[in-house]
């Protein structure tokens, strides 16, 4: 990256990241948040993963991270320069467009109802996928904010893919993981890497995501095909939601569509079992709350049966899904603004989980 073509550029899109954490980081329980704190820290700061933290060298970061953020959160994002224009900061398209011939990649976008994210990084690979898809993978990133999701459906046409981002996704996992070291879908990640301690962490990173970022840009394809019938209702019912427990609640319904009519059938028809064993890792919060059996089809993949039980359990569940999204949706048809109650009810109710499959 020329430095003197797009420090300005750099500067514009990390003062927007500021004013989105500075406006949501709250919404953040303080587990999470101090976390996602912990490991912006590490970014800023360029430490290697299993370096030391200092922690008054936190501590003074992060008091003063807070005081500029009391500073900056009631200012609207400002424009991005590029060359001698500004662009609108949410117009990606037009931006990425512009950043082309720099060899970068721009994302803004929702993580929530009303959570935005941004983020620069350098352009690693460009293809075309299915669906008529783009694919933009990065690779280094010039600036993020707290919230750096690895995979993202930009715009209903765009998948961008953050190496970097699913590389300290990987540590935290791992990070967690090193402290119990118990038997599960983790356990069987490390043991198929060796990862027994931070070294060999390391020095299989590089493989261990170009393994598993197939998984994430299957799940935002399965995003895309659950749009098609979703969109634009679903769009329009999660902006009229007031709770965000609820926006999880209908986040977890669509993430479940997603994997179960594309991720996970198509990892079990490619035989990708590290892929598999990755996904599992991750099933965890409302999303396993909602299918709490689908860790027996899984379990039966572990004992030899092929993935017969997954694909079974996913066809299962796909359909339970698509019905109580379009319960969901004819909720907010119905209701309109005041839908957030009933649909909450809705998805708090025991018949809102998926059963086991029938054998």
């Amino acid at each position: 990256m020329k430095h003197s073509r797009t420090d300005a550029l750099v500067r514009a899109v990390q003062a927007n990241c500021s004013i989105a954490d500075a406006r949501h980081a709250a919404d953040l329980s303080l587990c999470i948040y101090l976390l996602q704190m912990r490991e912006l820290f590490r970014w800023e700061q360029g430490l290697a993963f299993g370096a030391e933290v200092d922690r008054e060298g936190l501590g003074h970061w992060l008091a003063c991270r807070e005081s500029r953020w009391r500073e900056i959160e009631d200012q609207a994002w400002v424009p991005l320069p590029i060359g001698q224009r500004e662009f609108d900061a949410h117009d990606v398209e037009l931006v990425n467009a512009a950043l082309a011939p720099l060899g970068l990649v721009y994302g803004a976008g929702l993580a929530g109802t009303d959570r935005p994210t941004c983020f620069l990084a350098a352009l690693h690979e460009s293809k075309h996928r299915d669906d008529g898809l783009a694919l933009l993978v990065c690779g280094r990133e010039y600036a993020r904010g707290l919230f750096a999701p690895p995979a993202a459906l930009v715009g209903g046409r765009m998948i961008v893919l953050r190496r970097e981002s699913l590389a300290r996704w990987l540590w935290e996992k791992f990070e967690a993981f090193s402290l119990r070291r118990s038997a599960g879908p983790m356990k069987a990640l490390a043991d198929a890497y060796a990862l027994h301690d931070t070294r060999a962490f390391v020095a299989a990173l590089p493989r261990l995501v170009d393994d598993l970022c197939e998984s994430l840009v299957l799940h935002e394809i399965g995003e895309h095909r659950a749009g098609r019938w979703l969109e634009p209702g679903w769009a329009a019912m999660r902006l009229a939601l007031d709770q965000r427990r609820t926006d999880l609640r209908v986040r977890a319904v669509r993430d479940h569509i997603a994997d179960l009519e594309v991720t996970l059938p198509t990892l079990v028809e490619r035989d990708e079992g590290i892929a598999l064993h990755f996904w599992f890792a991750n099933y965890e919060g409302l999303r396993a709350l909602l299918f709490p059996t689908l860790g027996n089809a899984y379990a039966a993949w572990r004992s030899g049966d092929a993935g017969q039980a997954l694909l079974n359990a996913a066809r299962f569940g796909a359909t339970h899904f698509r019905g109580l999204a379009a319960q969901i949706l004819g909720l907010h048809e119905r209701l309109g603004m005041q839908a957030t109650p009933a649909i909450e009810r809705l998805l708090a109710a025991p018949q809102a989980v998926c059963p086991a499959p029938a054998r």
